[in-house]
């Protein structure tokens, strides 16, 4: 939060590090699922989480934009941070929905009474499992009403996207972080938005540009 009308260096990375620390809450939030869409248990934190906290990061987007803040480096290099961040987490999580949305299609969410239940993947075998593991399997793919290796191969689907949101989230923290470390730097005042070097944008800003020209 800002702490004058004119925020300092001090004031503009606190917001960053705020930013930083509300991106971290969504990666480590925990939601327990119903046993029923247990597969879904690594998604469903994020999912709870993600969008509370979006909204809060844009509110405080507009608080600051309404602030009229002079454009001064340090400013517009706050504003490019924290909109890159954002914007980030965004995108990340809509991936994420979209991912969830495909995983309920697999076992047929949502069903009605025409629908056909899902079938098993092809080939595998549940007896290369260890008996300890081969019950726990039974178990969890029953209580889904779902087969043993379609179970598995949701709940590894779950868990890959889980991880590739949380990547994100950590790329994002990292950038919010060293950003305001640059903030409260000397060689703050220096920095520019163009004409400068790739050097004076923001983390996820040059993250963003590195990935275009590799794309090229």
């Amino acid at each position: 939060m800002m702490t004058s009308p004119v925020p300092t260096h001090t004031d503009l990375a606190t917001w960053l590090a705020e930013a930083a620390e509300a991106v971290s809450g969504i990666a480590t939030t925990e939601h327990t699922a119903p046993s029923s869409r247990s597969y879904l248990h690594p998604v469903l934190g994020p999912l709870t989480a993600g969008p509370k906290v979006i909204t809060k990061l844009a509110w405080r987007m507009e608080d600051l934009l309404d602030a009229r803040l002079p454009a001064t480096p340090a400013a517009l290099f706050t504003l490019a941070s924290y909109a890159s961040a954002l914007g980030w987490l965004t995108e990340s999580l809509a991936d994420l929905t979209q991912a969830v949305d495909c995983l309920t299609v697999e076992v047929g969410l949502p069903s009605d009474a025409t629908a056909t239940a899902p079938g098993e993947v092809p080939d595998f075998d549940l007896s290369a499992y260890a008996p300890q593991d081969r019950q726990a399997i039974t178990a969890l793919a029953t209580e889904a009403a779902l087969p043993p290796g379609l179970y598995l191969q949701i709940l590894g689907q779950a868990l890959l996207a889980s991880t590739e949101f949380t990547d994100a989230c950590t790329e994002i923290i990292t950038a919010l972080t060293k950003d305001a470390h640059r903030l409260l730097d000397e060689e703050v005042s220096f920095v520019r938005l163009g004409g400068e070097g790739p050097d004076s944008l923001p983390t996820l800003v040059r993250s963003l540009l590195a990935r275009m020209e590799m794309a090229e």
